[in-house]
C-alpha cells in the first residue's frame, strides 16, 4: 500500500495531497484521486512539517527526576545527583525508562532521537549495553542513535579506565562517540580520548562542548580546528556551546566561521541551559544559550533539541519539539521558521540524517499539526498531531476539550 495525505497545508501555504511509497514522497500536487492502492488519511486543518529529530537526549537518565533532586540547581548538581542513583539503575529500569522516553518522543512527531549514554566508573557499560536493546527494539518505529557519553574522570585512574570503557562501547555496537572535554582536568586530553576513539572507529562524534558561562572556554574552536587540520568527516556535532553565547560579538563571529568551514554541526538546548546555567548571577542573568544568530548567519549548521526529560538537570522536559522551538523564538530571539528548522531539518543533518521535504523523491518524514499557522503548531503544546514516517502513521495524538460551562451559555465545544 501506498500512504495518500489529503488536503494538508505545507510550511509555504500550499494546499497539496502527498503520496508517500515505501519511504519517500511519489507524488505532490494539489490533487491526488485515490488510487486503489493507496491507503488515505485525511489531513485536512493540519500543516505538514519535517518531523522533528531529537539530536541530544539522555534516555538513560530521563524520568529520575523525583528520584533525585538537584540541591543546587546547576550543573554539578545536577551531575552529583545523578551518580548518587546510578548504581541503583538496573537493567530492567534502564530499559523500561529509555523506552517510555522514546514513545513520549514518538507521540509528539519525533522520529528519530540521539541519546547519549553514559560511560564510565560510576556505570561501566551497563547504560550503553540497555540502551543498545532499546534501540534494536526499536528498529522500524524510532530511529535510535545510541552516543558512548565518556563521563569526566574524578581521579587518575579513570582516565585509562573510561579509554577502557570506550573501547568496549565501540565493539558492543554505540553508533556515535561522545564526550564531556569541558569537564576535564586537562580539556586537549578530554578531546583527544573522544576525538581519536571516533577516528580509529570510524564514526561519528557528537561532544558536549562548553557547557559553561567562562568567556574564556574555547572548546567549540579548539574542536572546528581540529577537525580542519585533520580532514575528519565521519560527521561532528557539538552540543551546548554556551559560552558561545557570551563571547564579544568579533569572537562569536570568527568561533562560528570557523565552525562552518569545519563542518561542525552545533546542536542548542535551550531547556537544559536556561534552567542550568546562570544561577551565581544576581542580576541580569545570561539566557544560557548558544549564539545562534551568529552560527546561522556564518552558515553553519544548527540542530536544536530538549536534551534532558525530567532528570536532575531539567525536570520539566516534556519530550516535544514544540517546546524547544518556542524557546529558541522567545529566548533565542528567533523565527518560528528558523525555530523549526532548528528543531528538524538541523536536527537531522546533525545526526546524517535525511532532510525530508514536501517535495517529490525526499524522505517522507513528517508530523502534520492540526493548527492554522506555523506560530499556531511551535507555541501549542497540546495539539493533535501524527507522525508519519514513509507510508506509515507511526502515532496519532488525538485532543478533546469539553467545555460545558459554554454549552450552557449555548457556546458549541471545541
Amino acid at each position: 500500500m501506498t500512504l495518500l495525505l489529503q488536503s494538508v497545508t505545507d510550511v509555504d501555504g500550499r494546499l497539496v495531497d502527498v503520496r508517500i511509497d515505501g519511504s519517500a514522497v511519489a507524488a505532490v500536487a494539489p490533487s491526488l484521486p485515490p488510487r486503489p492502492t493507496d491507503d488515505v488519511l485525511d489531513l485536512t486543518g493540519h500543516l505538514l512539517l519535517p518531523a522533528p529529530a531529537e539530536p541530544h537526549a539522555h534516555l538513560d537518565k530521563a524520568l529520575t527526576s523525583h528520584r533525585a533532586p538537584n540541591r543546587t540547581g546547576d550543573l554539578a548538581g545536577a551531575i552529583v545527583a545523578i551518580r548518587e542513583i546510578a548504581a541503583g539503575f538496573s537493567h530492567a529500569d534502564l530499559v523500561e525508562r529509555a523506552t517510555r522516553a522514546a514513545h513520549e518522543y514518538l507521540a509528539h512527531g519525533t522520529t528519530a532521537i540521539r541519546t547519549h549514554v553514559d560511560l564510565g566508573a560510576h556505570t561501566g557499560t551497563r547504560h550503553v549495553r540497555a540502551l543498545l536493546e532499546v534501540r534494536d527494539a526499536l528498529a522500524g518505529l524510532v530511529d535510535l542513535q545510541v552516543v558512548a557519553l565518556v563521563s569526566a574522570p574524578w581521579s587518575a585512574e579513570e582516565v585509562q579506565g573510561n579509554a577502557r570503557l570506550l573501547a568496549e562501547a565501540v565493539e558492543l555496537g554505540v553508533d556515535v562517540i561522545g564526550g564531556v572535554p569541558h569537564l576535564w582536568p586537562d580539556r586537549d586530553a578530554g578531546l583527544a580520548l573522544s576525538f581519536d576513539a571516533a577516528v580509529r572507529a570510524g564514526l561519528p562524534l557528537d561532544l558536549h562542548t562548553d557547557e559553561t558561562l567562562d568567556p574564556t572556554a574555547q572548546g567549540l574552536l579548539a574542536l572546528a580546528r581540529r577537525v580542519s587540520a585533520t580532514g575528519f568527516g565521519a560527521g561532528v556535532t557539538a552540543g551546548h556551546c554556551v559560552s558561545l553565547g557570551i563571547h564579544p560579538l568579533e569572537v562569536a563571529r570568527s568561533t562560528a566561521a570557523e565552525v562552518a568551514r569545519a563542518g561542525v554541526g552545533v546542536v542548542a538546548l535551550p531547556q537544559t541551559n536556561l534552567y542550568l546555567q546562570g544561577r551565581d548571577v544576581d542580576v541580569a542573568r545570561p539566557r544560557g544559550l548558544t549564539a545562534v544568530r551568529e552560527l546561522l548567519d556564518a552558515g553553519a549548521v544548527l540542530g536544536a533539541g530538549g536534551d534532558n526529560l525530567r532528570d536532575p538537570f531539567n525536570p520539566m522536559g516534556r519530550a516535544d519539539a514544540c517546546e524547544a522551538a518556542s524557546l529558541l523564538v522567545t529566548a533565542g530571539h528567533l523565527s518560528t521558521r528558523e525555530a523549526w528548522h532548528a528543531v528538524s531539518a538541523g536536527a537531522r543533518a546533525c545526526m546524517g540524517l535525511p532532510v525530508p521535504r514536501v517535495a517529490e523523491g525526499s524522505a517522507a518524514e513528517f508530523v502534520a499539526i492540526a493548527a492554522e499557522s506555523l506560530d499556531a503548531a511551535v507555541a501549542g503544546a497540546g495539539t493533535a498531531r501524527v507522525a508519519v514516517s514513509g507510508d506509515r502513521v507511526l502515532a496519532t495524538t488525538r485532543v478533546v476539550r469539553s467545555l460545558p460551562g459554554l454549552v450552557a451559555a449555548g457556546v458549541a465545544n471545541s
